[in-house]
């Protein structure tokens, strides 16, 4: 583990080197809670300033000088006071020593903890800060009594004075990052910011905490919190400090908000005295926060929790627990939640005897994706002789939590109880899903088909029919899963649930096809009903998202992916450790900000997806193709091809549907390895397969790929009546007429402007794609226009060089094979002169300065120019900026 950095707090800082560079008052005060960072910040700022133009004094006030006068500043006074003075002129001799010490340069001092300051030290701190050439920088804890001399410091405007506040989510993500050396996956870091509430030192207590006990894990790279809480001593000892001795009844008010939070204020008054509750409130341990119509309570800070809820004893917890399920009854379940909230409390308490409660509660627990709670409850519910129901319920909630042969047994166990044709269907449908997607069984399909031709009843043939649709497609047999899923809208008789299963299988078949409009009507539709389908088939979720992901994905509506991500289910997935809906989320995310050039930030969601999914192997194909992807962006060739070799191995025959994906990846790799060759072979061949399966989406965006490899004239597809094959241009031109959206006639003109060599035409291509924020195709199309007119030293250059330059400052550092092409094979020497011309030294002082003649300053710039197909200095700067890693006057 590295040292803590410090990491976000700019707005901070900058306003406390403000305080001193720009003069603005006398100086600046920060408030905050314990371990917010105060310290910190005022270090940092301090280290910051230059000694040569300001003299530096730091002192950190404590308990143990507050009661010894001049003790808090005493590391910056002489050891012995002048004898005789009266209390004011020592006063005056401190400021007069600490001018003499400062030769005449500004003086800088910085008080950490200054509400420990003795009398006099404040007094004296007062006084300084009335002097024109004196700064004063200090920190103050929230809620301790401060001296009044230095609080009136800022009553009297002579310093400024602030609240520090928390760290927030992505200054939280940073820190630990930093801390770890390594990125930590979204899902851990969100739980360890809500913990810690942005703390820095609780932060910091909870990390040591969870890598001594092993319970932080690297995967792929990423760090992961296992969400087992371990607390350590110095943790534990710090939350008893703010927490303090509490009284029999206050202490009651703390426990029953921290096992029942968030706890409705009439419910706690009810339980509790209302005096204790007040002087709970009073004493900053509890939070009353309206929420809709109610009043709840919560506690101030997460951590609180944890040390209540660990040091309260087993008997007294199991009693609280109950009171509360007691006490909810009584007052009626009607909030949302509530029955949930009443089955766990009656769970922990031991006293859950009825498993219906514990059925409805897993199934709500697992409406909301919270897959570890759901699996507890239907176990419960299991245990008390919940029967068939909830063994199905349980196995389908295993399933989604990555324990397919745990899921199998607890079906296999209940065979015996199917009584019904309604249960034979579930029962069907649940083992298949399992055994399909879970243990990768392609024989299922199968099966369950022969099976489900058993049945009667048309609305459980539905059931089966629309499972087996789903896993046609997902096998690639899509005819089948199309027959086989309008079959299921045909029939009046089946479910809402088996209905809109079959018309997301049908979406996503018509996402594939290029059927744009269609798909996005449908599932529309879908999320229409979801109120109907989401109790009896919650995972539906999950493929209706694979439908719209694949259908955004291959549309290019990136806006339309960041609303995906923003969605409630997203947070929902997140919270509750549905990892599948998360690591796909992840892998949409990733491939937003690879077409944005966000190249760094593609990797990190890659790999956010990566270790989501090691115990899944539904998507973790689909992980690393895109993990490949972004390393390939970021030119990181090693990288693309062991995760391209990872995507191999992880790929399932369950999820086939996604291998297009998969090979557009390899083709990637191919290129990035210098295989060009064999890239456009592969991708040609890749066109072949999807333009013979209907895949006119992804078709479309592989033939894209060949156009960007300067492949616009390659020949595909079969042979045509004249006895030739079509290009890529043309191929593209045609599917132009039949695919829905803006984005393949915009790809068709890009291929047709790269065919004919059209650099206008390649300029206007690249604005439409800029609008799109489809930035790195829009950095090929522009490189492809400016590598002809370089040829051609034609004037129009020198505009494509500074779009060029303009597209490239919206990406991280990328790579692509256009901008390799474009790539100038110019010396490390011919560079440095370059870039010294371009930021404006004439040729007679970088000969100076390169111990070289002017006329081999100017050979060598002739040279430049030529290579660059720009005319003189003029176009220089803008030429130069648009080479990858390079500023127009610095190489990176």
């Amino acid at each position: 583990m590295s040292r803590w950095s410090f990491v976000g707090r700019t707005d901070e800082l900058t306003r406390l080197l403000a305080a001193v560079h720009e003069g603005q008052g006398h100086g600046l005060f920060l408030s905050g809670s314990a371990g917010i960072g105060k310290s910190r910040l005022l270090r940092e700022g301090v280290a910051a300033l230059p000694t040569d133009r300001y003299a530096l004094s730091f002192v950190a006030a404590s308990t143990a000088t507050a009661a010894l006068p001049f003790g808090g500043l005493a590391p910056v006074l002489p050891a012995e006071q002048p004898p005789g003075l009266s209390p004011a002129g020592v006063l005056r001799w401190g400021v007069e020593v600490l001018q003499e010490q400062a030769a005449g340069r500004r003086i800088v001092l910085a008080i950490d903890d200054a509400h420990l300051l003795d009398p006099p030290s404040a007094a004296l701190v007062h006084l300084l800060a009335r002097a024109e050439n004196t700064t004063v920088l200090g920190t103050l804890r929230s809620g301790e009594q401060i001296p009044l001399p230095i609080r009136a410091l800022w009553t009297d405007d002579l310093v400024a004075h602030a609240e520090l506040a928390p760290l927030g989510p992505r200054e939280t993500t940073g820190l630990l990052a930093a801390i770890l050396a390594g990125p930590v996956d979204a899902g851990s870091a969100e739980r360890l910011f809500r913990l810690s509430a942005g703390n820095p030192l609780l932060l910091r207590e909870l990390v040591l905490a969870a890598a001594t006990g092993g319970e932080l894990v690297r995967t792929y790279g990423v760090w992961r919190w296992t969400g087992r809480l371990e607390l350590a001593p110095s943790l534990t000892d710090l939350i008893d400090t703010r927490i303090g001795q509490l009284e029999p009844g206050v202490r009651a008010v703390v426990e029953l908000v921290a096992f029942g939070e968030p706890l409705g204020l009439r419910l706690l008054d009810q339980a509790a005295d209302q005096a204790d509750v007040e002087v709970a409130e009073e004493r900053g341990l509890i939070t009353v926060v309206p929420d809709d119509r109610r009043v709840d309570v919560r506690l101030a800070h997460p951590l609180y929790g944890e040390v209540i809820r660990r040091r309260c004893p087993v008997s007294r917890t199991r009693r609280l627990k109950a009171q509360l399920a007691e006490r909810l009854e009584l007052v009626g379940t009607r909030r949302r939640g509530d029955l949930l909230r009443v089955a766990v409390w009656r769970l922990d308490s031991g006293t859950a005897q009825d498993p219906a409660l514990l059925l409805h509660a897993a199934v709500q627990a697992f409406t909301r994706y919270d897959v570890p709670l759901a699996t507890r409850l239907a176990r419960a519910a299991l245990d008390a002789d919940g029967g068939y129901d909830a063994a199905e319920l349980l196995a389908t909630i295993l399933m989604f939590g990555d324990r397919p042969a745990e899921a199998i047994g607890v079906l296999d166990a209940v065979a015996g109880d199917i009584a019904c044709e309604q249960r034979r269907s579930r029962w069907l449908t649940v083992r298949g899903m399992v055994s399909y997607w879970g243990l990768s069984d392609e024989s299922t399909v199968d099966t369950i088909a022969a099976a489900g031709q058993s049945l009667s009843d048309p609305g459980h043939q539905a059931r089966v029919r629309a499972f087996e649709a789903i896993m046609r497609l997902h096998g690639l047999d899509v005819d089948a899963a199309l027959r086989l899923g309008r079959s299921v809208l045909d029939r009046p008789a089946a479910s809402v649930a088996a209905r809109e299963l079959a018309r997301s299988t049908i979406a996503h078949a018509d996402a594939v096809r290029g059927r744009f409009r269609a798909s996005a009507t449908a599932i529309d539709r879908v999320q229409a009903e979801a109120a109907n389908w989401r109790v009896d088939m919650p995972y539906l979720q999950l493929a209706m998202e694979l439908a719209r992901g694949t259908r955004l994905a291959l549309s290019g509506d990136l806006a339309g992916i960041d609303a995906i991500a923003a969605d409630e289910f997203a947070d929902q997935a997140g919270a509750g450790d549905f990892r599948l809906g998360t690591g796909y989320l992840s892998i949409l995310q990733a491939y937003a900000a690879r077409l944005r050039g966000r190249g760094d930030d593609a990797l990190k969601a890659s790999l956010d997806a990566c270790a989501v999914l090691a115990t899944s192997r539904v998507f973790a194909g689909l992980a690393h193709a895109e993990r490949a992807q972004a390393a390939v962006l970021r030119g990181d060739v090693a990288t693309a091809v062991a995760a391209m070799a990872e995507a191999d191995r992880t790929q399932t025959p369950g999820m086939a549907v996604l291998q297009p994906w998969l090979e557009q990846a390899r083709g990637a790799v191919l290129v990035a390895g210098g295989d060009l060759p064999g890239a456009t072979r592969h991708l040609c061949e890749l066109a072949d397969r999807l333009r013979a399966d209907g895949f006119a989406g992804h078709e479309v965006l592989v033939l894209h790929d060949l156009v960007r490899l300067g492949q616009a004239a390659a020949p595909v597809g079969p042979t045509c009546t004249d006895g030739n094959r079509r290009t890529v241009a043309q191929r593209l031109a045609e599917l132009s007429e039949t695919v829905d959206g803006v984005l393949t006639p915009l790809l068709a003109r890009h291929a047709r402007a790269a065919a004919e060599r059209d650099g206008a035409a390649l300029l206007e291509v690249a604005d439409e794609f800029a609008k799109l924020d489809l930035t790195v195709w829009a950095v090929d199309a522009t490189a492809m226009a400016l590598r002809g007119w370089r040829r051609d030293r034609s004037t129009s250059a020198a505009a494509a060089h500074e779009r060029l330059a303009a597209l490239l400052t919206r990406c991280d550092q990328i790579r692509t094979p256009a901008l390799d092409g474009l790539r100038p094979t110019l010396s490390d020497r011919e560079l440095e002169i370059a870039g010294l011309a371009a930021a404006g030294v004439t040729s007679r002082a970088i000969a100076g300065q390169l111990f070289l003649s002017p006329r081999t300053v100017e050979n060598h710039l002739q040279r430049v120019y030529s290579k660059l197909g720009i005319t003189g200095r003029g176009e220089l700067g803008a030429a130069l900026r648009s080479i990858p890693g390079h500023d127009g006057g610095r190489t990176r």
